[in-house]
């Protein structure tokens, strides 16, 4: 393209001045005489939105640009790239389409948005021949997803393994290390800022399986909604089960996992323990780590912070100036994210994987016979059991059990039976386990 055909400056609008919003703000301010020479041409944050009005103090002298209505950054024509840091599904979600629909190219680290109406956005991206760009949806500021999106495409993934939601890392780390249980380590994750006032999205899950939702579609190029992602979250574990895992050489850690087999696909979020000698094994405190198999390549781990307003900043600015150089060259959209045709979500009932099993039964002889004969029944072979505990006032011992791999649906029945027997007072815990 020839030089006089190329845009004198790019423009920004900025959508919500929360903490990422705000630290986006400063370092696009701070930086933008370095950012615009990595371009070519200069990077001007032309206009900022936010409902609160107080935010106008996070531009610090930049108040002509501020504004309380998103519609003044949609409707600007002069804005090239829309950066959406609301959170959220509405009204974020009808902010990117529109801006998308105007011809603007789109920025957001929204893991809600892109896990749901992802693919949306992607093809009316495409039917405008801009693009959206979320590196920061999914681990921070960890360089990911433009890898995963482009120098990986070459691949055919096999395996991701994730630990990408840091509160509960750093809780399990507690718990593991410190002997905590789940209130106490949840506290201090509390007090340290590591946890919300409301950590339920974190403990039970659901963050995470909005990011393996994500990463899921893009590995498998298959449209991979956050509601397919079969979820556990961390409240059923016990100091117990930390020390006993210690004691057979694993790991607790809560792992979002996405396979393919047989053109089906695995999503899947839970507790699960993993050998010590894994690198994610390895992974402590509120540090995230994705691990990728593919082909080609083997397997590749990206390790990080996962949160915070640095570095969330740090992967929303490049997205900016990626989006920035792609508009001055006249390069137009990357070569996007191509979708054949639908693979199958497997049912967790049809996974096969190894399970540990905690239960307090009554310390008798005979009993383990019985456990045995139920497992044995539903097709599951045992690796090991180990007798814990016993409490000879109550005459009950705990007995774990480490089985070979099984199939899930065999493995609830098995649990099922085992509870109704009368030598087993609970069935205090069970827990996958990937070798």
């Amino acid at each position: 393209m020839k030089q006089d055909n190329k845009k004198s400056q790019i423009n920004i609008g900025l959508i919500g001045l929360g903490t990422i919003g705000a630290g986006t703000a400063r370092v696009l301010i701070e930086k933008a005489e370095s950012f615009s020479w990595q371009i070519g041409c200069p990077l001007v944050l032309k206009r900022a939105a936010d409902t609160n009005p107080e935010r106008i103090n996070v531009l610090k002298g930049g108040q002509a640009i501020f504004s309380t209505s998103a519609a003044d950054v949609l409707n600007d024509p002069d804005i090239d790239i829309v950066v959406e840091l609301i959170g959220g599904e509405h009204p974020a979600v009808d902010f990117m389409k529109e801006a998308l629909s105007k011809g603007k190219w789109v920025v957001t680290a929204n893991k809600n948005v892109i896990s749901r109406h992802g693919y949306d956005l992607l093809k009316i991206a495409q039917e405008h021949s801009v693009d959206i760009f979320f590196s920061a949806s999914v681990g921070g500021g960890i360089p990911l997803i433009d890898p995963l999106r482009n120098q990986m495409i070459a691949n055919k993934i096999n395996t991701i393994y994730a630990i990408i939601n840091g509160t509960t890392n750093y809780i399990l780390t507690n718990m593991a290390k410190s002997e905590m249980d789940l209130p106490t380590a949840l506290k201090e994750a509390q007090e340290q800022g590591f946890a919300e006032a409301n950590p339920a999205s974190d403990v039970e899950g659901e963050d995470a399986a909005y990011k393996i939702a994500i990463l899921a579609t893009l590995g498998f190029h298959t449209r991979v909604h956050p509601d397919n992602v079969y979820r556990e979250g961390i409240t059923r574990l016990t100091s117990r089960d930390f020390r006993y895992a210690q004691e057979l050489g694993y790991i607790i850690k809560l792992l979002a996992i996405t396979k393919e087999v047989n053109n089906s696909i695995e999503v899947r979020v839970h507790p699960t323990f993993i050998t010590s000698d894994m690198l994610l094994s390895k992974v402590d405190g509120v540090f995230n780590a994705i691990q990728i198999e593919g082909d080609l390549i083997g397997k590749t781990l990206f390790y990080g912070r996962g949160a915070g307003a640095a570095p969330t900043s740090s992967n929303v600015a490049g997205d900016i100036i990626h989006a920035a150089h792609n508009i001055y060259t006249g390069k137009g959209p990357s070569l996007g994210v191509k979708f054949g045709t639908p693979k199958q979500i497997k049912p967790v009932s049809e996974i096969v994987t190894r399970y540990y099993i905690r239960m307090n039964v009554e310390d008798k002889p005979g009993v383990l016979a019985q456990i045995t004969r139920v497992l044995g029944e539903s097709d599951i072979s045992i690796s090991s059991v180990i007798q814990k505990l016993a409490d000879e006032e109550k005459q009950t011992a705990e007995i774990v059990i480490m089985t070979h791999p099984a199939k899930e649906s065999f493995v609830q029945q098995a649990l099922k039976q085992m509870a109704e027997l009368p030598v087993v007072k609970e069935i205090g815990n069970f827990i996958r386990v990937e070798s």
